[in-house]
């Protein structure tokens, strides 16, 4: 099993094998897209309390969804780099900050968006949304990290310790409607009991997550394949693909 780990770990296979999935993603990806757009904005009945400016959910959640996910990913891989040394995953980490850090500031803009019709202000000291600004603080602090240190395995390690001790934000954003008393609603979707929202509106909510995550997918594969090259410029594999391409 590490064996089999290791050896599509390494950025050589990781590089050839991303090549054969980015294409596949991106067509699933366009697909979702116009399915959960369609479903969203003409099938989907107008809200009884919000009426049609409740529409703005379909990029808003997945949205929202997707910060916490990739922050979740971006940690993992680094945790990952810290223990195994898997190079793969520091460029994985890294392909997926600038990705994350533009998740988390749609959330914020379309929830302020939405947040005008129906608190009556652009932006409010919330709890949900003061812990999803300091995600995006994270984001930026990372990808800073990154860029202010010159040798890049060294800039690795500093920045998954960053992303490890961050990930306490992750419940905290999730739970702080249930913890505090927050102006942002409470759960709708990810409730124990059922979801209270209507199928013909949860189902292209959905349909937009499943698109968002393999938009997510497919550019940060194509992402992490410069990482891996840029990192990899000076080993024999690359200089023979070069070789290639040339020829």
């Amino acid at each position: 099993m590490f064996e089999y780990f290791y050896k599509y770990g390494s950025p050589r296979h990781f590089y050839d094998l991303s090549k054969m999935f980015v294409p596949w993603l991106g067509g699933i990806c366009l697909i979702l897209l116009i399915a959960g757009l369609t479903g969203g904005l003409f099938f989907a009945p107008p809200d009884y309390q919000q009426g049609e400016s409740f529409r703005i959910i379909y990029v808003h959640v997945p949205s929202a969804w997707m910060s916490l996910f990739i922050y979740v990913v971006m940690a993992s891989a680094g945790a990952i780099s810290l223990v195994w040394k898997v190079k793969v995953a520091d460029a994985l980490a890294r392909a997926s900050a600038p990705l994350g850090a533009s998740f988390t500031f749609l959330a914020l803009a379309t929830g302020s968006l939405w947040g005008k019709p129906m608190w009556g202000t652009w932006w409010v000291w919330d709890a949900r949304l003061t812990s999803e600004l300091i995600l995006l603080f994270l984001y930026l602090g990372y990808m800073a990290l990154q860029t202010a240190i010159d040798d890049r395995r060294t800039a690795a390690r500093a920045g998954a310790i960053l992303s490890l001790v961050g990930v306490v934000n992750i419940p905290i954003i999730h739970y702080s409607v249930e913890w505090w008393h927050t102006l942002h609603q409470g759960p709708t979707i990810t409730k124990l009991d059922a979801p209270s929202i209507h199928p013909s509106m949860l189902v292209p909510l959905l349909i937009m997550a499943f698109a968002f995550m393999f938009y997510y997918a497919a550019v940060v594969l194509l992402r992490a394949r410069y990482e891996i090259l840029e990192n990899e410029r000076n080993s024999a594999w690359v200089y023979e693909l070069t070789e290639q391409r040339k020829g």
